[in-house]
């Protein structure tokens, strides 16, 4: 039995060798391509390139190897060879253990360096001063809606949409003990206390919620209060060394927060692709039907639809849609082509590719 396990694992060092030899070519030739873009003046990053690779190698994979798995090696093998001439910068909504936190670096891996800001206009700003070359906001939760602030800031920001991300979320009660009876107030914030609201009603009723800047500065707090508890994610409970009171304390298990990926250009086209644009129109009646008749007439589909105060004048709104498409293909080009004819205002702010 020994002789036969000693045999398998010479088998598994061998190919462990090989693979180890197959990353340092990869990552050569990936070296050349990078100073072949640095000549042409080309970001060294490639979103559509590395979906292209994810989807790729996740149709190719007939073996036991899960996908999920494969792409998180990838995910890894990429930001790694990224890293080594200089780091990528990414900004996101801070402090460090927030989902934001999180999503960026399901996105882009760990290798990249994060740079926490306090709010969302500190986001765009790192963008658009070229200290970080993408921002990660959060846009909307699929069980308490759209983040207003983040449409707001697209409204006199020239940056664009870039990518998106999907990411589940799982929302945990921490505290520096782990002991329930220990907790006399809950700290968070109000995004999450609201997906928890069932739960935290049914287990802590009477138990003042507080709310905090997001639920990593909850986590923050609580670290120094042994009478707290936080609602925060699990990467938190990690940075902040804080114990589980409860896991999974989320009233809908199907809970998922999407994330925009910003920058100061947008996407190539893949063969899966969304955009958003944004438009205000005349205040008469039948204003906006006779704008989406237009997307009706050439077949788009509208994957949402939000508005906000122009903030410009009153009663005046901005529209934003999203639309299952890219701004290269004709019937998108074409049905904003003809809705241009009809608004006050209308700006594209990206096409990028669609988030599984």
């Amino acid at each position: 039995m020994k002789k036969k396990i000693d045999k398998l694992r010479i088998e598994i060092d061998k190919i462990d060798d090989h693979i180890l030899e197959l990353l340092n070519k990869r990552t050569d030739i990936a070296l050349k391509i990078r100073k072949t873009k640095n000549v042409k003046r080309q970001s060294p990053h490639s979103p559509v390139r590395e979906k292209q690779i994810f989807d790729r190698l996740t149709k190719q994979n007939k073996g036991l190897f899960p996908n999920t798995a494969l792409r998180s090696i990838y995910r890894e093998i990429l930001s790694a060879s990224l890293s080594l001439e200089e780091p990528l910068k990414v900004a996101y909504l801070g402090p460090s253990g927030t989902f934001t936190h999180l999503a960026a670096k399901r996105q882009f891996g760990p290798s990249t360096q994060y740079l926490p800001e306090s709010n969302i206009r500190a986001v765009f700003e790192a963008v658009s001063r070229g200290n970080t070359t993408y921002g990660v906001v959060p846009i909307e939760n699929s069980t308490e809606g759209v983040v207003n602030y983040t449409l707001d800031m697209f409204i006199d920001s020239d940056l664009k949409i870039a990518s998106e991300i999907m990411l589940g979320v799982s929302h945990n009660l921490l505290s520096k003990t782990g002991k329930l009876s220990d907790i006399k107030r809950i700290y968070s914030h109000p995004q999450a206390t609201a997906q928890c609201r069932g739960w935290l009603s049914a287990n802590f009723p009477g138990t003042p919620i507080i709310e905090d800047l997001s639920t990593a500065a909850a986590a923050e707090r609580v670290a120094k209060d042994r009478s707290a508890a936080a609602v925060a994610s699990e990467l938190a409970a990690s940075v902040y060394k804080l114990k589980f009171v409860k896991k999974g304390i989320e009233d809908y298990k199907s809970n998922f927060t999407r994330f925009l990926v910003i920058a100061k250009e947008s996407s190539p086209k893949t063969d899966r692709d969304k955009t958003t644009i944004m438009f205000s129109i005349k205040d008469r009646p039948g204003a906006l039907y006779n704008i989406l008749r237009h997307f009706a007439k050439h077949r788009i589909n509208l994957s949402k639809i939000e508005s906000r105060p122009s903030r410009r004048k009153a009663w005046e709104y901005i529209f934003f849609v999203d639309m299952d498409a890219h701004i290269e293909d004709r019937k998108i080009s074409k049905a904003i082509e003809e809705i241009k004819k009809e608004c006050l205002y209308l700006k594209v702010l990206g096409s990028y590719p669609s988030a599984e």
